[in-house]
């Protein structure tokens, strides 16, 4: 029996190796081939992802590097422009000052001129109100009788009191 049970380990494992070979035959015309190309293909899309990753990181890390430099270009930009506004309005205020100063210097010199005018025009009325009285006087004092000087004293009190009422 042990010879049976060898000669029968050795044929099974006879027709265990042939269809082991066989198996490995089939699955390799067969199977292997396409599951290498799966595998190989699964592997290439793989690594494409990957690449395409890698690229679009660096696309992100260039753009957000370009809107940085875009955001530091249009602080630039809004600070000088802020500046050109400042020194506008500076500008602007100073030349109102200084039209403002012009004006009442021409206002201040324009009120002098209208004060010695009018000055002058009242001095002019007092002397021609002094000469119209000297006349008035002297009229009143040669239509009188001029020989008695006590009449003369009288005559120019009352006129004095007339010069001083009116």
């Amino acid at each position: 029996m042990d010879k049976l049970i060898n000669d029968f380990s050795i044929g099974l494992f006879f027709w265990q190796s042939l269809v082991f070979l066989l198996l490995i035959f089939v699955l390799k015309r067969y199977a292997w081939k396409p599951i290498l190309n799966a595998v190989n293909e699964r592997e290439q899309s793989i690594e494409d992802a990957l690449k395409e990753a890698e690229k679009a990181r660096l696309e992100m890390q260039s753009l957000q590097e370009s809107n940085e430099a875009i955001l530091k270009e249009a602080r630039e930009e809004r600070e000088r422009i802020l500046k050109e506004a400042r020194d506008m309005k500076n500008k602007m205020i100073s030349e109102a000052k200084d039209a403002a100063a012009t004006e009442a210097d021409k206002a201040i010199v324009s009120a002098k001129a209208a004060i010695e005018a009018e000055k002058s025009a009242a001095i002019a009325e007092l002397k021609n109100q002094a000469a119209s009285l000297s006349i008035d006087v002297a009229e009143k004092i040669l239509g009188q009788e001029l020989s008695a000087e006590n009449k003369q004293t009288a005559m120019i009190g009352k006129i004095i009191e007339d010069v001083k009422f009116n």
